[in-house]
Protein backbone atom coordinates (compact mmCIF):
# COMPACT_ATOMS: atom_id res chain seq x y z
CA UNK A 1 0.00 0.00 0.00
CA UNK A 2 1.10 3.28 -0.74
CA UNK A 3 2.42 5.40 1.87
CA UNK A 4 1.71 9.55 2.10
CA UNK A 5 3.30 12.22 3.83
CA UNK A 6 3.46 16.17 4.21
CA UNK A 7 6.89 17.22 3.30
CA UNK A 8 7.49 21.13 2.46
CA UNK A 9 10.07 22.08 -0.66
CA UNK A 10 11.80 24.86 -1.26
CA UNK A 11 10.82 26.64 -4.40
CA UNK A 12 14.09 28.31 -5.15
CA UNK A 13 16.66 25.28 -4.90
CA UNK A 14 13.70 22.21 -4.52
CA UNK A 15 15.43 20.82 -0.65
CA UNK A 16 12.78 19.14 1.30
CA UNK A 17 12.40 19.38 4.91
CA UNK A 18 10.29 17.16 6.85
CA UNK A 19 8.74 20.99 8.94
CA UNK A 20 8.72 24.45 7.32
CA UNK A 21 11.59 26.37 8.40
CA UNK A 22 12.13 30.63 7.49
CA UNK A 23 15.33 29.89 6.04
CA UNK A 24 16.43 27.13 3.16
CA UNK A 25 19.70 25.62 4.78
CA UNK A 26 20.77 24.80 1.27
CA UNK A 27 19.75 27.88 -0.94
CA UNK A 28 19.75 30.63 2.26
CA UNK A 29 16.72 32.11 1.02
CA UNK A 30 13.91 33.65 2.98
CA UNK A 31 10.31 32.21 2.98
CA UNK A 32 10.59 29.93 0.08
CA UNK A 33 8.87 26.78 1.57
CA UNK A 34 5.91 25.39 0.40
CA UNK A 35 3.81 22.41 1.94
CA UNK A 36 3.10 19.73 -0.12
CA UNK A 37 1.96 16.07 -0.33
CA UNK A 38 4.13 13.01 -1.72
CA UNK A 39 3.25 9.23 -1.87
CA UNK A 40 5.64 6.79 -1.72
CA UNK A 41 5.10 3.83 -3.94
CA UNK A 42 6.86 0.74 -2.47
CA UNK A 43 10.21 -0.71 -4.42
CA UNK A 44 8.49 -3.37 -5.80
CA UNK A 45 6.06 -1.41 -7.18
CA UNK A 46 8.30 1.17 -9.08
CA UNK A 47 8.41 0.75 -12.65
CA UNK A 48 9.76 3.52 -15.41
CA UNK A 49 7.30 6.06 -16.35
CA UNK A 50 8.38 5.64 -20.11
CA UNK A 51 7.34 1.52 -19.74
CA UNK A 52 11.11 1.00 -20.82
CA UNK A 53 13.65 -1.71 -19.38
CA UNK A 54 16.70 0.42 -17.76
CA UNK A 55 20.01 -0.11 -19.22
CA UNK A 56 22.64 -0.65 -16.70
CA UNK A 57 25.47 1.60 -16.83
CA UNK A 58 28.95 0.76 -16.27
CA UNK A 59 32.28 3.20 -15.70
CA UNK A 60 34.62 2.99 -18.56
CA UNK A 61 37.46 4.81 -18.85
CA UNK A 62 37.67 8.32 -20.85
CA UNK A 63 39.92 7.68 -23.29
CA UNK A 64 37.04 4.53 -24.32
CA UNK A 65 34.53 7.21 -24.67
CA UNK A 66 33.23 7.39 -28.98
CA UNK A 67 32.35 10.89 -29.85
CA UNK A 68 30.23 11.07 -32.65
CA UNK A 69 28.83 14.95 -34.28
CA UNK A 70 25.31 15.35 -32.73
CA UNK A 71 22.52 14.95 -34.78
CA UNK A 72 21.07 18.37 -34.94
CA UNK A 73 17.54 18.88 -36.37
CA UNK A 74 16.50 21.78 -38.66
CA UNK A 75 13.85 23.96 -37.42
CA UNK A 76 12.63 25.74 -40.64
CA UNK A 77 13.47 29.27 -38.70
CA UNK A 78 17.03 31.42 -38.82
CA UNK A 79 16.73 32.28 -35.85
CA UNK A 80 15.78 29.62 -33.46
CA UNK A 81 18.38 27.78 -34.85
CA UNK A 82 20.85 30.16 -34.69
CA UNK A 83 19.75 29.92 -30.75
CA UNK A 84 19.78 26.53 -30.42
CA UNK A 85 23.49 26.49 -31.60
CA UNK A 86 22.48 24.94 -35.18
CA UNK A 87 19.47 22.94 -34.76
CA UNK A 88 17.46 21.05 -32.47
CA UNK A 89 19.59 18.14 -30.77
CA UNK A 90 17.63 14.78 -30.84
CA UNK A 91 17.12 13.56 -27.10
CA UNK A 92 17.62 17.50 -25.88
CA UNK A 93 15.09 18.69 -23.58
CA UNK A 94 14.48 22.50 -24.27
CA UNK A 95 12.58 25.01 -21.65
CA UNK A 96 11.17 27.94 -23.39
CA UNK A 97 9.97 30.37 -20.92
CA UNK A 98 8.40 33.93 -20.68
CA UNK A 99 5.28 35.98 -19.30
CA UNK A 100 1.93 35.04 -20.08
CA UNK A 101 0.42 36.41 -24.04
CA UNK A 102 4.29 37.35 -25.28
CA UNK A 103 4.01 34.42 -27.66
CA UNK A 104 5.39 31.60 -26.78
CA UNK A 105 2.81 28.68 -27.90
CA UNK A 106 2.97 31.10 -31.16
CA UNK A 107 6.17 30.58 -31.50
CA UNK A 108 6.12 26.86 -31.15
CA UNK A 109 3.34 26.55 -32.80
CA UNK A 110 4.61 28.10 -35.75
CA UNK A 111 7.78 26.11 -36.17
CA UNK A 112 5.96 23.10 -35.78
CA UNK A 113 3.64 23.79 -38.72
CA UNK A 114 6.53 24.59 -41.10
CA UNK A 115 8.51 21.47 -40.41
CA UNK A 116 6.15 19.61 -43.03
CA UNK A 117 8.43 16.75 -43.16
CA UNK A 118 8.31 15.98 -39.38
CA UNK A 119 6.21 14.44 -37.44
CA UNK A 120 5.17 16.37 -34.56
CA UNK A 121 3.21 15.58 -30.93
CA UNK A 122 1.91 18.81 -29.78
CA UNK A 123 0.75 17.85 -25.69
CA UNK A 124 -1.23 20.98 -24.40
CA UNK A 125 -3.01 21.35 -21.15
CA UNK A 126 -4.26 24.93 -21.45
CA UNK A 127 -6.22 25.09 -24.37
CA UNK A 128 -8.81 22.93 -26.30
CA UNK A 129 -7.90 21.39 -30.56
CA UNK A 130 -10.13 23.56 -31.90
CA UNK A 131 -8.42 27.01 -30.48
CA UNK A 132 -5.02 25.39 -31.53
CA UNK A 133 -7.06 24.99 -34.64
CA UNK A 134 -8.11 28.51 -35.04
CA UNK A 135 -4.66 29.30 -34.24
CA UNK A 136 -2.75 27.64 -36.73
CA UNK A 137 -5.34 28.89 -39.87
CA UNK A 138 -4.41 31.89 -38.63
CA UNK A 139 -0.45 30.86 -38.49
CA UNK A 140 0.00 29.17 -41.28
CA UNK A 141 -3.38 29.42 -43.28
CA UNK A 142 -3.03 25.85 -43.63
CA UNK A 143 -3.31 22.35 -42.23
CA UNK A 144 -0.03 20.35 -41.61
CA UNK A 145 -0.38 16.64 -42.71
CA UNK A 146 2.38 15.36 -39.81
CA UNK A 147 1.14 17.65 -36.74
CA UNK A 148 -0.36 15.81 -34.34
CA UNK A 149 -2.68 17.29 -31.45
CA UNK A 150 -3.54 15.25 -27.98
CA UNK A 151 -5.45 17.73 -25.17
CA UNK A 152 -4.18 15.78 -22.21
CA UNK A 153 -2.62 16.27 -18.86
CA UNK A 154 -1.95 12.90 -17.41
CA UNK A 155 1.85 12.32 -17.35
CA UNK A 156 1.11 8.50 -17.84
CA UNK A 157 -1.16 8.82 -20.56
CA UNK A 158 0.82 11.04 -22.62
CA UNK A 159 3.77 8.41 -22.59
CA UNK A 160 1.19 6.00 -24.07
CA UNK A 161 0.04 8.04 -26.67
CA UNK A 162 3.89 9.04 -27.56
CA UNK A 163 4.84 5.32 -27.85
CA UNK A 164 2.03 4.76 -30.39
CA UNK A 165 2.69 7.55 -32.40
CA UNK A 166 6.76 7.56 -32.05
CA UNK A 167 6.97 11.22 -33.10
CA UNK A 168 9.86 12.88 -34.31
CA UNK A 169 9.69 15.92 -31.96
CA UNK A 170 6.90 16.55 -29.11
CA UNK A 171 5.80 19.78 -27.51
CA UNK A 172 4.28 19.98 -24.13
CA UNK A 173 2.38 23.37 -23.28
CA UNK A 174 2.93 23.76 -20.29
CA UNK A 175 4.63 21.86 -18.10
CA UNK A 176 2.83 23.69 -14.93
CA UNK A 177 -0.97 21.88 -15.74
CA UNK A 178 1.15 18.01 -16.36
CA UNK A 179 0.37 15.88 -13.54
CA UNK A 180 1.82 12.10 -12.69
CA UNK A 181 -0.64 9.94 -10.78
CA UNK A 182 2.69 8.38 -8.78
CA UNK A 183 2.10 12.10 -6.63
CA UNK A 184 -1.26 13.44 -4.42
CA UNK A 185 -0.24 16.80 -4.99
CA UNK A 186 -1.76 19.16 -7.36
CA UNK A 187 -0.67 20.40 -11.09
CA UNK A 188 1.81 22.96 -10.80
CA UNK A 189 2.84 22.17 -7.77
CA UNK A 190 6.71 22.32 -7.20
CA UNK A 191 6.35 18.54 -6.41
CA UNK A 192 4.73 17.76 -9.60
CA UNK A 193 6.59 19.50 -11.92
CA UNK A 194 9.52 18.23 -10.58
CA UNK A 195 9.09 14.47 -10.98
CA UNK A 196 6.94 15.42 -14.46
CA UNK A 197 10.37 16.56 -15.76
CA UNK A 198 12.46 14.42 -14.79
CA UNK A 199 10.20 11.42 -15.84
CA UNK A 200 9.96 13.43 -19.34
CA UNK A 201 13.50 13.83 -19.64
CA UNK A 202 13.77 10.08 -19.17
CA UNK A 203 11.73 9.74 -22.02
CA UNK A 204 13.21 12.03 -24.54
CA UNK A 205 17.25 10.38 -24.04
CA UNK A 206 15.47 6.57 -23.82
CA UNK A 207 14.03 7.77 -26.97
CA UNK A 208 15.81 10.34 -28.41
CA UNK A 209 13.07 12.33 -28.62
CA UNK A 210 13.04 15.95 -28.92
CA UNK A 211 11.01 17.51 -26.47
CA UNK A 212 9.63 21.25 -25.78
CA UNK A 213 8.83 22.93 -22.49
CA UNK A 214 6.41 25.97 -22.42
CA UNK A 215 6.74 27.29 -18.46
CA UNK A 216 5.36 30.06 -16.87
CA UNK A 217 7.29 32.99 -15.08
CA UNK A 218 6.37 34.26 -11.70
CA UNK A 219 6.31 37.77 -10.49
CA UNK A 220 10.12 38.10 -10.05
CA UNK A 221 10.59 36.80 -13.26
CA UNK A 222 12.21 33.37 -12.77
CA UNK A 223 10.41 30.29 -14.52
CA UNK A 224 7.58 28.99 -12.13
CA UNK A 225 8.55 26.01 -10.53
CA UNK A 226 11.64 24.38 -8.55
CA UNK A 227 15.02 26.05 -9.73
CA UNK A 228 15.83 22.34 -10.24
CA UNK A 229 13.85 22.57 -13.08
CA UNK A 230 15.90 24.76 -14.89
CA UNK A 231 19.26 21.97 -13.88
CA UNK A 232 17.50 19.38 -15.48
CA UNK A 233 16.60 20.38 -18.84
CA UNK A 234 19.02 20.96 -21.52
CA UNK A 235 18.71 24.24 -23.16
CA UNK A 236 16.76 27.42 -21.13
CA UNK A 237 14.97 29.59 -23.49
CA UNK A 238 13.84 33.30 -22.15
CA UNK A 239 11.14 35.23 -24.68
CA UNK A 240 10.83 38.00 -23.33
CA UNK A 241 9.97 41.61 -24.92
CA UNK A 242 7.09 44.53 -24.37
CA UNK A 243 3.90 43.82 -24.91
CA UNK A 244 3.47 47.63 -26.10
CA UNK A 245 6.33 46.92 -28.80
CA UNK A 246 6.23 44.67 -31.92
CA UNK A 247 10.02 43.20 -31.04
CA UNK A 248 10.39 39.71 -29.24
CA UNK A 249 13.62 38.64 -27.95
CA UNK A 250 14.41 34.78 -27.38
CA UNK A 251 17.82 34.46 -24.95
CA UNK A 252 19.86 31.10 -24.32
CA UNK A 253 19.97 31.13 -20.84
CA UNK A 254 21.93 27.76 -20.35
CA UNK A 255 22.68 25.82 -23.52
CA UNK A 256 24.44 22.48 -23.06
CA UNK A 257 24.91 21.99 -26.76
CA UNK A 258 25.96 25.75 -28.05
CA UNK A 259 26.42 29.08 -26.78
CA UNK A 260 24.75 30.84 -24.23
CA UNK A 261 25.64 35.13 -25.54
CA UNK A 262 22.92 34.03 -28.95
CA UNK A 263 19.68 35.61 -29.50
CA UNK A 264 16.84 35.80 -31.76
CA UNK A 265 14.91 39.00 -32.72
CA UNK A 266 11.35 38.51 -33.98
CA UNK A 267 8.75 40.95 -34.84
CA UNK A 268 5.10 40.13 -33.89
CA UNK A 269 2.61 40.50 -36.40
CA UNK A 270 -1.09 39.79 -36.74
CA UNK A 271 -0.08 36.25 -38.97
CA UNK A 272 2.61 35.45 -36.31
CA UNK A 273 6.24 36.25 -35.60
CA UNK A 274 8.45 37.22 -38.51
CA UNK A 275 12.57 36.34 -38.27
CA UNK A 276 14.45 39.73 -37.88
CA UNK A 277 17.48 39.24 -39.95
CA UNK A 278 19.01 42.62 -40.00
CA UNK A 279 17.61 44.71 -36.91
CA UNK A 280 19.44 47.65 -37.11
CA UNK A 281 17.42 48.77 -40.12
CA UNK A 282 14.17 48.40 -38.17
CA UNK A 283 15.45 49.56 -34.44
CA UNK A 284 16.37 52.97 -36.55
CA UNK A 285 13.38 54.92 -37.18
CA UNK A 286 15.77 57.25 -39.52
CA UNK A 287 13.57 60.54 -38.47
CA UNK A 288 15.57 61.68 -36.21
CA UNK A 289 17.30 64.67 -37.90
CA UNK A 290 17.58 67.98 -36.11
CA UNK A 291 16.40 66.56 -32.44
CA UNK A 292 18.57 66.56 -29.38
CA UNK A 293 19.03 64.01 -27.23
CA UNK A 294 19.39 60.90 -29.74
CA UNK A 295 22.59 58.89 -30.38
CA UNK A 296 23.33 56.18 -32.50
CA UNK A 297 24.96 53.05 -31.11
CA UNK A 298 26.51 49.90 -32.32
CA UNK A 299 26.23 47.17 -30.18
CA UNK A 300 26.88 43.03 -29.86
CA UNK A 301 24.32 40.79 -28.85
CA UNK A 302 25.76 37.09 -29.32
CA UNK A 303 27.15 36.61 -32.69
CA UNK A 304 25.32 39.68 -34.26
CA UNK A 305 26.21 43.40 -34.65
CA UNK A 306 23.36 45.73 -34.64
CA UNK A 307 22.94 49.67 -34.36
CA UNK A 308 20.77 50.88 -31.53
CA UNK A 309 19.30 54.66 -31.12
CA UNK A 310 19.94 55.50 -27.64
CA UNK A 311 17.48 58.49 -26.72
CA UNK A 312 17.83 60.86 -23.48
CA UNK A 313 15.90 63.75 -22.06
CA UNK A 314 17.51 66.09 -19.41
CA UNK A 315 15.38 68.97 -17.57
CA UNK A 316 15.64 71.31 -14.79
CA UNK A 317 14.71 69.01 -11.40
CA UNK A 318 11.07 70.66 -10.03
CA UNK A 319 11.37 68.74 -6.78
CA UNK A 320 14.27 68.85 -4.43
CA UNK A 321 16.27 65.25 -5.46
CA UNK A 322 16.80 64.97 -9.49
CA UNK A 323 14.92 61.91 -11.08
CA UNK A 324 16.99 59.00 -12.51
CA UNK A 325 15.31 57.06 -15.14
CA UNK A 326 16.37 54.40 -17.50
CA UNK A 327 14.50 52.30 -19.93
CA UNK A 328 16.71 49.17 -21.45
CA UNK A 329 19.55 49.98 -19.93
CA UNK A 330 21.25 49.26 -16.46
CA UNK A 331 19.70 52.57 -14.27
CA UNK A 332 23.32 51.79 -11.65
CA UNK A 333 25.72 52.18 -14.95
CA UNK A 334 24.06 55.14 -16.04
CA UNK A 335 24.18 57.34 -12.42
CA UNK A 336 28.26 55.69 -13.56
CA UNK A 337 27.89 57.97 -16.51
CA UNK A 338 26.50 60.82 -15.14
CA UNK A 339 28.98 60.54 -12.40
CA UNK A 340 32.07 60.31 -14.71
CA UNK A 341 30.38 63.70 -17.13
CA UNK A 342 30.22 65.78 -13.70
CA UNK A 343 34.02 64.71 -12.30
CA UNK A 344 36.41 64.32 -15.14
CA UNK A 345 34.50 65.96 -18.16
CA UNK A 346 32.89 69.03 -15.59
CA UNK A 347 29.37 69.30 -17.06
CA UNK A 348 26.98 70.52 -14.13
CA UNK A 349 24.12 67.90 -14.54
CA UNK A 350 23.96 66.87 -10.84
CA UNK A 351 20.14 68.95 -10.64
CA UNK A 352 18.88 67.77 -13.29
CA UNK A 353 16.17 65.29 -14.20
CA UNK A 354 17.81 62.79 -16.71
CA UNK A 355 15.87 60.12 -18.43
CA UNK A 356 17.14 57.34 -21.01
CA UNK A 357 15.49 54.75 -23.26
CA UNK A 358 16.61 52.48 -25.66
CA UNK A 359 14.21 52.86 -29.12
CA UNK A 360 12.71 49.67 -29.81
CA UNK A 361 12.03 48.25 -26.52
CA UNK A 362 15.39 45.96 -26.46
CA UNK A 363 17.36 45.60 -23.11
CA UNK A 364 21.31 45.91 -24.29
CA UNK A 365 23.58 44.71 -21.84
CA UNK A 366 26.99 45.96 -23.80
CA UNK A 367 29.07 48.02 -22.41
CA UNK A 368 30.28 50.01 -25.50
CA UNK A 369 27.18 51.79 -26.00
CA UNK A 370 28.16 53.88 -23.26
CA UNK A 371 29.66 56.60 -25.16
CA UNK A 372 26.80 56.90 -27.20
CA UNK A 373 24.39 57.32 -23.83
CA UNK A 374 26.74 60.03 -22.86
CA UNK A 375 26.36 61.59 -25.80
CA UNK A 376 22.80 61.70 -25.93
CA UNK A 377 23.04 62.89 -22.43
CA UNK A 378 24.77 66.03 -23.09
CA UNK A 379 23.18 66.06 -26.55
CA UNK A 380 20.11 67.00 -24.56
CA UNK A 381 21.31 68.96 -21.94
CA UNK A 382 22.86 71.39 -24.42
CA UNK A 383 20.00 71.02 -27.23
CA UNK A 384 22.35 70.01 -29.62
CA UNK A 385 21.53 67.55 -32.37
CA UNK A 386 24.28 65.12 -33.28
CA UNK A 387 24.77 64.73 -36.82
CA UNK A 388 22.46 61.25 -38.12
CA UNK A 389 25.12 60.38 -39.94
CA UNK A 390 27.81 59.73 -37.03
CA UNK A 391 27.46 56.42 -34.87
CA UNK A 392 30.12 55.81 -31.95
CA UNK A 393 30.92 52.05 -29.81
CA UNK A 394 33.28 52.52 -26.86
CA UNK A 395 33.52 51.53 -23.40
CA UNK A 396 33.98 54.53 -20.81
CA UNK A 397 36.13 54.18 -17.56
CA UNK A 398 35.86 55.77 -14.36
CA UNK A 399 38.36 58.00 -15.64
CA UNK A 400 37.25 59.52 -18.39
CA UNK A 401 38.92 56.96 -20.64
CA UNK A 402 37.50 55.81 -23.55
CA UNK A 403 38.06 51.62 -23.42
CA UNK A 404 38.80 49.37 -26.17
CA UNK A 405 36.01 46.61 -27.59
CA UNK A 406 35.63 43.85 -28.71
CA UNK A 407 34.59 42.94 -32.35
CA UNK A 408 35.61 46.52 -33.62
CA UNK A 409 35.90 45.41 -37.27
CA UNK A 410 32.21 44.14 -36.96
CA UNK A 411 30.81 46.86 -35.54
CA UNK A 412 32.60 49.29 -38.26
CA UNK A 413 31.17 47.00 -40.93
CA UNK A 414 27.93 47.06 -39.83
CA UNK A 415 27.78 50.74 -39.66
CA UNK A 416 29.39 51.16 -42.94
CA UNK A 417 26.86 48.75 -44.34
CA UNK A 418 23.53 50.90 -43.40
CA UNK A 419 25.53 54.34 -44.51
CA UNK A 420 26.82 55.76 -41.68
CA UNK A 421 29.93 58.24 -42.63
CA UNK A 422 31.95 58.71 -39.33
CA UNK A 423 31.93 55.86 -36.42
CA UNK A 424 33.72 57.47 -33.16
CA UNK A 425 35.84 54.42 -31.76
CA UNK A 426 38.40 53.97 -28.98
CA UNK A 427 42.16 54.42 -29.91
CA UNK A 428 43.04 50.97 -30.62
CA UNK A 429 46.35 49.63 -32.49
CA UNK A 430 45.49 47.33 -35.66
CA UNK A 431 43.20 49.27 -37.26
CA UNK A 432 45.07 51.32 -39.80
CA UNK A 433 45.50 48.62 -42.54
CA UNK A 434 41.51 48.68 -42.37
CA UNK A 435 39.99 49.27 -45.90
CA UNK A 436 36.87 51.07 -45.46
CA UNK A 437 34.60 54.02 -46.58
CA UNK A 438 33.79 55.29 -43.76
CA UNK A 439 35.80 57.76 -41.80
CA UNK A 440 37.05 56.29 -38.25
CA UNK A 441 37.90 58.98 -35.37
CA UNK A 442 39.81 57.19 -32.60
CA UNK A 443 39.09 59.19 -29.46
CA UNK A 444 41.15 58.53 -25.97
CA UNK A 445 39.06 60.32 -23.67
CA UNK A 446 35.43 61.87 -23.23
CA UNK A 447 36.18 65.04 -23.92
CA UNK A 448 38.04 64.46 -27.44
CA UNK A 449 34.71 62.67 -28.32
CA UNK A 450 32.42 65.39 -27.31
CA UNK A 451 34.91 67.97 -29.14
CA UNK A 452 34.02 65.64 -32.23
CA UNK A 453 30.29 66.17 -31.86
CA UNK A 454 29.72 69.09 -30.45
CA UNK A 455 32.38 71.30 -31.71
Amino acid sequence: MAKTKTVYTCTHCGADSPKWIGKCPVCNEWNTYVEGVITKEPAARRATMSGMERNAARPQLLRDVTLSEETRLDMQDGELNRVLGGGLVKGSLVLIGGEPGIGKSTLVLQTVLKMSNTKALYVSGEESARQLKLRAERLAGRDSENCLILCETNLEQIFVHAQSVQPDLMIIDSIQTVFTELMDSSPGSITQVRECSVAILKYAKETATPIFLIGHINKEGSIAGPKVLEHIVDTVLQFEGDQHYMYRILRSIKNRFGSTSELGIYEMRSDGLREVNNPSELLLTQNHEGLSGVAIASAIEGARSFLIETQSLVSSAVYGTPQRSATGFDLRRMNMLLAVLEKRAGFKIAQKDVFLNIAGGLRVNDPAIDLAVMSAILSSSFDLAVDRHICMAGEVGLSGEIRPVNRIEQRIQEAEKLGFTKMLIPRMKGLDGLKVRIRLVQVRKVDEAFKHLFG
